[in-house]
């Protein structure tokens, strides 16, 4: 079995260091043999469920109403863009939202912080610096995020925070639970880790509020999907470019995120050749793994690109992704956000709790 994993800690699920082994996405025989410490952490992670609902174990308030965006999975499923497309939904409702995160992989010493545009990846994780560029809003990260919400509604003011992969941190009390699947991996072998590549059995989603497929869906999955059509230079913001001009010549492609083959495919899509340069999800590039020798452009995603700006030079390109939301979930999504009242009618605020 590939990869070194980081198992569960104070209500946070496991998040492979290297790229999830194969057999979690087929049937064979290793996938059964580790069957029965899957089904082992399936319990555990019913058992837990139990004690919140018995109440022997609480959730916490946190003062205004949360939504959390999760999955059931590891690794990337688009969860990340549809949090910045909800958060911008609800600013236009008129909302102040906040979004708290893990901060995975900063190495800050005190927890939480507040995240800035600005922020140093390296301290604060790189998902926590794209959401404070993307949202436009209050962020703060910390594996606590009970304390990361509280800074956000004490400090900043937020009527609504937005939990970013905070399904299974129980603690965090929730008015609203969407989870993003992928719609070419979906739940893949369908068993819990290490067996699998599910961090809680796929009967889970009888009870979430929303099941958003990042793709095709399934009847009762409503569907979104990622749109990129240009690339942003590092070095220049304001200078943009096409991905059909990047065509004639080969490019190179740094992708250290959980689904790595989406990304080398939406490129190919636009008719670039590809030379990929995959990472494990998180890495903390380095410049010289970005710097090869033929000058040829470099293009990555936002979530790396954040990573890489104080080294990036002239040919260093990020491609910004879009969370397109179906007529159908849109709808959808707002009709929960009244019912849960998240969203009241206009003029009024979400009540405190």
């Amino acid at each position: 079995m590939s990869g070194r994993y980081i198992w569960p800690a104070s209500g946070d699920f496991a998040h492979p260091v290297r790229d999830p082994p194969k057999f979690w996405y087929a049937p064979g025989p290793l996938g059964a043999l580790l069957a029965p410490l899957g089904w082992l952490f399936a319990l555990g992670t019913a058992l837990r469920r139990g004690a919140y609902r018995a109440g022997m174990r609480r959730s916490w308030k946190v003062g205004c109403p949360v939504v959390v965006v999760g999955n059931l999975s590891v690794g990337g499923t688009g969860k990340t863009p549809l949090v910045i497309a909800v958060a911008r939904l609800l600013a236009r409702h008129g909302l102040r939202v906040g979004v708290v995160c893990r901060g995975y992989r900063g190495t800050a010493s005190r927890w939480p912080r507040k995240v800035r545009p600005d922020s140093d990846p390296g301290r604060v994780g790189d998902e926590a610096v794209l959401l404070a560029r993307r949202t436009g809003g209050p962020v703060a990260a910390g594996p606590n995020r009970i304390a990361a919400a509280r800074i956000l509604v004490r400090r900043a003011k937020c009527e609504v925070i937005l939990s970013d992969d905070g399904l299974q941190h129980l603690r965090l009390a929730r008015d609203v639970e969407i989870v993003v699947v992928d719609g070419e991996r979906r739940h893949g072998n369908g068993l819990c880790m290490p067996a699998g590549p599910l961090r809680e059995p796929p009967s889970r989603l009888q009870s979430v509020d929303l099941v958003v497929v990042n793709g095709a869906g399934r009847p009762g999955e409503l569907e979104m999907r990622l749109e990129s059509d240009h690339a942003v230079s590092l070095v220049d913001p304001n200078r943009t470019r096409p991905l059909d001009a990047f065509r004639g010549s080969p490019v190179h492609a740094v992708c250290a995120i959980g689904h790595q083959e989406r990304f080398f495919r939406s490129l190919e899509a636009h008719g670039l050749t590809v030379i990929r340069h995959p990472f494990p999800d998180h890495h903390p590039l380095a410049a010289g793994e970005i710097d090869f020798a033929d000058g040829a452009p470099v293009l990555m995603t936002e979530k790396d690109a954040v990573k890489c700006e104080r080294f990036a030079g002239e040919r260093h390109w990020c491609v910004p992704v879009e969370a397109v939301l179906s007529s159908e979930l849109e709808t959808k999504l707002l009709t929960v956000l009244r019912e849960r009242g998240v969203l009241l009618p206009s003029g009024a605020r979400p009540s405190t709790k």
